[in-house]
C-alpha cells in the first residue's frame, strides 16, 4: 500500500481537478436558474478542491522520502516542483483570486486569471500523476 499511496493522492488530486472544474461548474451553469445562483455553489465547490489540492500535495510531500533515506523517492525527484507549484497555485486561487471574483471586481480579468491557475495546477497534477505512475 505504502508503494501505491503517491499514486492515489496524485489521481485524487486530478481527478477532483477535472471532476469539479471540467464536469461539475459546467453543469451549475448550464442547469441553475441563475449565474449568480451557479457562482455562488461553484465558489464552494472550488474551495472544497482547494482543502483536497493541500490534502493531496501535503501528502505527498510527505511520502516523497523515505525515512532515513539520503535522496527522495525516484518518482519525487521529477515531481516535486510540480507539487509545489500546484500547491501553491490552489492557494492562490483560494486566497487571492477567488475572493476578487466573488466580491465581483473586474470579473473579466480575475475570472481569467483564476481560470488560467486552475488549469496550470491541472497540468501540475496531472504531470504528478504520470510520475508515480511510472515508478
Amino acid at each position: 500500500m505504502g508503494a501505491r499511496l503517491p499514486v492515489l493522492a496524485a489521481a485524487l488530486w486530478w481527478g477532483s481537478l477535472s471532476a469539479i472544474g471540467f464536469v461539475a461548474v459546467p453543469l451549475l451553469f448550464a442547469h441553475l436558474p441563475t449565474s449568480a445562483m451557479a457562482g455562488n455553489v461553484a465558489a464552494r465547490l472550488f474551495e472544497a478542491q482547494t482543502y483536497i489540492s493541500i490534502a493531496c500535495c501535503a501528502l505527498l510531500l510527505v511520502v516523497s522520502k523515505k525515512k532515513h533515506a539520503e535522496k527522495p523517492e525516484e518518482w519525487a525527484q521529477a515531481a516535486m516542483v510540480f507539487v509545489i507549484a500546484g500547491l501553491l497555485l490552489a492557494l492562490l486561487v483560494q486566497y487571492g483570486v477567488a475572493p476578487r471574483i466573488v466580491a465581483r471586481q473586474n470579473l473579466r480579468l480575475w475570472h481569467g486569471a483564476g481560470s488560467a491557475m486552475y488549469a496550470l495546477q491541472w497540468l501540475c497534477a496531472l504531470r504528478v500523476l504520470w510520475s508515480t505512475a511510472r515508478s
